[in-house]
């Protein structure tokens, strides 16, 4: 039949503190620790009842070592409790110190056969692996041996207790007993660690011999102490070839600072350093290069002191990635750009024969050279002047967009009242308000300081601003045009009561081109242009815009302009603006 131990030893690891279960060799030694502690104390206590049913009442000096006997128990529970392992050797050493200190002085004081477990305190102190703990536990022992020599000089020994012939090959018999099952203890323990450390060499190992990455130990002046198999898959050449100064080498010549100065960095300050190299692959001197990446850090090794471990790993096809990507930027954006300057070189293209079209129709529409034989043919007429002033409306549009992306329009400052703009751009758009029978409120801020901008921009921007208010507002519906101060200066804020914006279109708006209704039936004319315009402009007057909306409750559009400039010295240089009229609008503001 056999015996299993298994549950008994699922107790003990359950008794085992947290901090100490994740390494298999500590928890172990604290195991040990328990178990052993465990098995002293409740012998003790099963001894009790023995004695007191073979030997009577026990003297206050033996009822004195029973009780001392059982301190293992609380012992052990603070292990479990603290996971404290060297204050646990120390509190056992100071209780068998103490325990063998009193039975020595009831049985002979320094003649007493029990003054040969003092030999056992530090032997068993040495399991904590602590040479605090040893040193402490020595200094025990001889403390209570000093004790023990004066008690005997002074004359104040305890009378000695009546013993057996026998108690003095018991106890010593039961000191190397107790010896030698420390002595296995200790040797458990390090065998323990032998297979520990083996198997984690193997682990690493294999690991190391498995990993698609290269894996280099360096010395303080970067040469390679140790290069993993991965070397063939990475560079093509045996490990051998990398060690000492064969890995430095392969780095290309342009690329050999940053290798070294990544491998110093690492080893002076202590924290992972990254640095990306073209190394060359092959076994010959001409081989192909391939850009790769090292990530090294400083580690301490028990042989050889502190040192630097280095991962490399091939990332050309990342590069080559970042490349095409890089040269993928540059051709759309110079497309963008060249886009850009086409539309603005064809502002006078454009709008010449546009001019033509708007100014012949509206002749015709007032018969100012003669009446139309049929009303139709006036309705012709104003049919065509209102298409070719919306063409050109919206030329004017793309023009500004263009001028704004490719860094041409220039922005002409100088103060301008808050109040005045408000009014001219709800006296412009007054028609197109009367006609959608919509309210407009009014709501300026008294004492408001001029804001310092180009007047042509900011009257375009609170007009696109109306207009789309107009445009999305229903019929008796209300627009409320407010200006304020700001803590960042001059807030003009356009609200409407109309169909408002959901949340998922929101950040798409200000992009030109793009509206929220991007349905092929949307009920809404434009380009989708009016908005981008408008953040076009803000941005070079260095402020900033705000959407805040709500399908079916309305949408509120607030630009903050500067009040005391139009805009900072280096975002007029980023604009692309010339330098005489920089220089022009920087005296100004």
């Amino acid at each position: 039949m056999t015996v299993s131990f298994e549950p008994l030893r699922r107790i003990m690891d359950g008794l085992v503190h947290g901090s100490a279960t994740g390494d298999a060799l500590v928890a172990g030694r604290h195991r040990a620790f328990i178990a052993a502690h465990l098995a002293a104390g409740l012998a003790a206590l099963m001894a009790m009842p023995l004695w007191l049913a073979f030997a009577g009442l026990p003297s206050p000096a033996i009822a004195v070592a029973f009780l001392w006997l059982v301190t293992p128990l609380p012992i052990a529970a603070f292990l479990s409790r603290t996971g404290r392992y060297a204050d646990a050797h120390l509190l056992s050493a100071l209780s068998l110190t103490g325990l063998v200190g009193w039975i020595a002085a009831f049985t002979g004081g320094l003649a007493s056969p029990a003054l040969a477990w003092f030999a056992v305190v530090p032997a068993e102190a040495a399991l904590s692996g602590s040479r605090r703990v040893v040193v402490s536990a020595a200094a025990l022992a001889a403390a209570a041996l000093a004790i023990l020599w004066a008690l005997a000089s002074a004359g104040l020994s305890p009378d000695p207790l009546g013993i057996s012939p026998l108690f003095a090959p018991a106890v010593v018999g039961g000191a190397v007993l107790y010896a030698v099952l420390v002595a296995i203890r200790i040797e458990t323990v390090h065998s323990e660690a032998s297979v520990a450390a083996r198997l984690g060499d193997t682990r690493y190992r294999l690991l190391a011999d498995n990993a698609t990455d290269l894996i280099t130990r360096h010395t303080a002046n970067g040469d390679v102490a140790f290069a993993s198999p991965a070397a063939r898959a990475l560079v093509g050449c045996p490990p051998a070839d990398l060690v000492g100064q064969g890995l430095f080498y392969r780095v290309h010549i342009a690329d050999r600072p940053a290798f070294l100065r990544a491998l110093s960095e690492a080893d002076r300050t202590g924290a992972s350093i990254t640095a990306e190299f073209r190394l060359r692959s092959g076994a010959g001197e001409g081989g192909p290069y391939l850009w790769a990446e090292m990530r090294c850090r400083p580690v301490i090794d028990p042989a050889s002191g502190r040192t630097v471990i280095a991962v490399t790993r091939d990332i050309s096809s990342r590069k080559a990635q970042e490349t095409a990507f890089a040269e993928a930027r540059s051709a759309a954006e110079q497309a963008n750009r060249a886009k850009s300057q086409f539309l603005a070189n064809m502002s006078h293209e454009l709008r010449t024969p546009l001019n033509a079209i708007i100014g012949f129709s509206d002749i015709l529409e007032q018969q100012l050279f003669g009446r139309f034989e049929f009303e139709r043919h006036r309705d012709y007429a104003r049919l065509i002047r209102s298409s070719g002033e919306h063409l050109l409306d919206v030329v004017n549009s793309i023009l500004d967009m263009s001028k704004i992306e490719a860094g041409r329009f220039e922005i002409h400052v100088e103060p301008v009242a808050v109040a005045g703009l408000v009014d001219g751009a709800i006296e412009m758009m007054s028609h197109q308000i009367a006609s959608r029978q919509l309210k407009v409120v009014r709501r300026v801020e008294p004492g408001l300081p001029d804001i310092v901008a180009d007047r042509r921009a900011c009257k375009q921007i609170l007009l696109n601003l109306i207009s789309n208010a107009v445009k999305f507002t229903e019929a008796g519906g209300s627009i409320t045009i407010a200006s304020r101060q700001g803590r960042d200066g001059v807030v003009i804020e356009v609200v409407d009561t109309g169909i408002g914006i959901s949340a998922d279109d929101l950040p798409r708006l200000g992009t030109p081109f793009v509206q929220a209704d991007s349905d092929i039936n949307r009920r809404y004319e434009g380009t989708g242009l009016g908005l981008s315009v408008v953040k076009g402009l803000v941005h070079l007057h260095g402020g900033t815009m705000a959407i805040a909306s709500e399908p079916g409750r309305g949408t509120s559009v607030s630009v903050t302009l500067p009040a005391d400039k139009a805009k900072p010295a280096a975002e007029w240089r980023a604009s692309g603006a010339d330098e005489v009229a920089f220089e022009r609008e920087r005296r100004i503001a």
